[in-house]
């Protein structure tokens, strides 16, 4: 029994350690479209399903219901991952696949749900394009957030 504790003590802090990540932005060069953008057929079914008149009455925020631009550019969208999985977006369909692979990093912001940390990275000018990392660890970005030098881009998760 006392060489069990022993070996426990001695992997305690391996294991903590292994608990604390260093996460920088992922470069959208290689990011993944991992699912497929909505027709246009079918955005107008789904407009006329969506925005009946027993959704109107059960839920409170019908703006999106008044036009169908407006409903179009809540639902025209399409999930993309980061090369390895880790972060992961529902973007615009009508966003160039070649704009967004070209998309810089510009700041790093973390938010929290529940227990839950949300690590978004921001890309362009206007922040547009945001990438997402969901972890139960508390996460801290390193430096102000803004990524101006590659490496200022980064957060630690605890």
């Amino acid at each position: 029994m006392r060489s069990a504790s022993i070996a426990f003590a001695l992997l305690l802090p391996a294991l903590v350690a292994s608990a604390t990540e260093t996460l920088p932005c992922p470069l959208l060069a290689s990011a993944i479209q991992v699912g497929n953008c909505p027709d246009e057929a079918g955005l107008q079914y789904t407009f006329t399903g969506y925005c009946s008149d027993n959704r109107r009455m059960y839920e409170q925020d019908a703006e999106v219901c008044t036009d169908y631009q407006q409903y179009r550019k809540l639902k025209n969208v399409a999930h993309w991952e980061s090369a390895d999985g880790a972060f992961n977006a529902y973007l615009s369909c009508d966003l160039p696949a070649e704009q967004i692979r070209a998309a810089r990093a510009s700041r790093m912001t973390i938010a929290k749900r529940g227990q839950i940390s949300l690590l978004a990275c921001h890309y362009g000018e206007d922040n547009s394009i945001s990438f997402t990392y969901r972890s139960r660890l508390q996460c801290k970005v390193v430096g102000d957030g803004h990524c101006a030098p590659a490496a200022a881009c980064q957060a630690i998760c605890e």
